[in-house]
């Protein structure tokens, strides 16, 4: 059985994109999945000059665990337009120990926010660059509103309810 990690570009504790990465999880039919949390990886902000001192464990666990996947639900947080900084940081680090950062496996991109543009800025971002870090093929969705469209730890909105479900199963279909 494929094995799927599933995590939000956030460490908030109430991150609506954790949220959304366990919803799709728990779509997936044919594969297990672990979903992780990325305050559990406390990380020094990345500089060339910490680097020098060595790489942190914590940055080395969390790239060691990207190789036990055959495949990530990734939902990002959009802040200012962009990543947020505790992703940004944690990719910085791990991308330094290895550059093919998704492995050349699949990923479920998504993002989600309380506004009606449902961070698409981040998710287009992520859809650009992720290639470029070894995303071999890259599966998006975005929610929009998720305060209206999301309660009870589901998309309440059928039809997008729906959407995730299909984009789930196109990506259990590219595993």
């Amino acid at each position: 059985m494929k094995k799927i990690l599933a995590f939000a570009g956030s460490t908030s504790s109430t991150s609506i994109n954790k949220k959304l990465a366990t919803c799709a999880a728990e779509y997936l039919k044919d594969a297990a999945f672990d979903v992780i949390d990325l305050r559990d990886y406390d990380l020094p902000v990345y500089s060339v000059d910490r680097e020098k001192e060595g790489f942190p464990e914590a940055a080395k666990k969390f790239t060691s665990m990207l190789d036990n996947y055959d495949g990530f639900i990734l939902s990002l947080a959009e802040h200012n337009g962009s990543y947020a900084a505790a992703f940004k940081n944690i990719f910085d680090w791990s991308s330094r120990i290895e550059r093919k950062f998704f492995r050349d496996k699949p990923l479920l991109l998504m993002a989600t926010s309380p506004g009606a543009r449902g961070g698409q800025s981040v998710l287009q971002d992520g859809v650009t660059k992720f290639p470029h870090m070894a995303a071999k093929e890259i599966i998006s969705f975005s929610l929009p509103s998720f305060y209206d469209n999301f309660k009870d730890d589901k998309i309440v909105n059928e039809d997008l309810a729906s959407s995730l479900k299909q984009v789930v199963n196109d990506f259990e279909n590219i595993l």
